[in-house]
């Protein structure tokens, strides 16, 4: 059985606690274990800390990525920005020994010290090239024919030149992985836009950050879906309630939560009541 690290990041156990257990319902029935991370922290947020102090973004991530290193496993994130974050840090680590050194300095304060070999990765990525579509087709007890909107977000695939996943501009990997489902991931117009709440725009400029969503909105209700489809609990957050404001009504689910519901995973289970716009399956 394939076994990962699990790190949850904020969003999802503070807001959306159902992407949480639909993950490790999910990941157990595919066969793939989740070995909780015991004191991870936040990434931290590449696009906030990261804009301030390099070093400080650095031995933040590096301190969750060591927690990792001593438990011999590579991590799985549930959250774009958390793999963002975790993914780019280890990438930078790896490549300037000399940061890795800084970072470890600052390490050695609290007893730590990050030797540099966790890999870090996205779950989508990991039920696509390690898990594959049969399995998930077999591991499907109640298919669905939802028409849906696949949103990406931005640092699941970008940058594109260290991740290498999909095609970054035209990519087919999440939609694949719900039409596993029986649902159809319908065409839309900027697939794969920001959603706007990232790199602290949200908190800076919450108009600004509302035109990202409005105009991601129109295209999706122009497509006809019935259901948003993301894979980051952040986006999760921004669509989910940023909709009232705009004068929207679209649900929004988490991948894994579509796949929970396509496994037969009770609305309690899949913590459907914590969503401001209501999800009727």
């Amino acid at each position: 059985m394939a076994k990962y690290a699990f790190f949850l990041g904020c969003i999802a156990p503070l807001r959306y606690p159902g992407i949480e257990k639909s993950t490790r319902v999910v990941f157990d029935r595919l066969g793939v274990e989740l070995v909780d991370i015991q004191g991870a922290s936040c990434c931290p947020a590449p696009g906030v800390i990261r804009a301030f102090n390099r070093t400080t973004w650095l031995a933040a991530a590096a301190r969750n990525l060591a927690l990792a290193e001593k438990m011999g496993l590579p991590i799985v994130t549930i959250c774009n920005g958390c793999y963002g974050s975790l993914f780019e840090a280890a990438d930078v680590l790896a490549k300037e020994p000399e940061q890795l050194a800084k970072v470890n300095d600052v390490l050695k304060t609290i007893g730590m010290e990050y030797k540099g070999t966790t890999k870090v990765y996205h779950f989508a990525d990991v039920l696509y090239r390690e898990v594959g579509i049969d399995k998930i087709k077999a591991a499907v007890t109640k298919p669905l024919s939802y028409g849906v909107a696949a949103f990406y977000g931005c640092h699941f695939l970008k940058p594109s030149s260290i991740k290498n996943i999909d095609d970054s501009e035209n990519p087919h990997i999440l939609d694949d992985l719900i039409e596993a489902t029986g649902c159809k991931s319908l065409p839309r117009k900027q697939k794969t836009l920001c959603c706007g709440s990232g790199g602290g725009l949200k908190a800076a400029f919450g108009d600004v950050a509302k035109e990202f969503t409005k105009t991601n909105l129109e295209n999706i209700q122009a497509s006809g879906a019935q259901f948003i489809v993301d894979v980051c609990p952040f986006c999760h957050l921004q669509f989910d309630s940023a909709q009232k404001d705009l004068g929207f009504n679209i649900p929004v689910l988490h991948l894994s939560q579509l796949y929970g519901i396509a496994m037969g995973m009770s609305e309690d289970e899949l913590g459907l009541s914590a969503h401001k716009v209501p999800v009727k399956l």
